[in-house]
């Protein structure tokens, strides 16, 4: 990342709260947001507009847009967006 001349920031380790399909099971949601609110949502609300978000994980990436209303790349997108245009700001929403 630091080659494509992005400075990349992580939040704290932690889980996304999704867990595969443990999210949407029956009974799980408020088990699930609970754990995406301690670390990983607030770090991607807190983002600024010119930041790209990433995260390879399907499960991740669905608790993001569902917990945020941001779009994360997987990796594999934001270095293809690297090889075929300079990378500009990240869509909104």
């Amino acid at each position: 990342m630091a080659k494509m001349g992005l400075s990349v920031e992580e939040p704290e380790k932690g889980c996304c709260g999704m867990a595969g399909s443990f999210g949407f099971e029956s009974g799980k949601y408020e088990v699930s947001m609970k754990i995406a609110e301690t670390n990983l949502l607030p770090a991607v609300r807190g983002a600024g507009a010119e930041t790209y978000i990433v995260a390879d994980g399907f499960s991740c990436r669905t608790q993001i847009q569902q917990g945020t209303g941001k779009r994360a790349l997987h990796t594999a997108e934001l270095l293809h967006l690297a090889f075929t245009r300079p990378l500009l700001p990240p869509p909104s929403k």
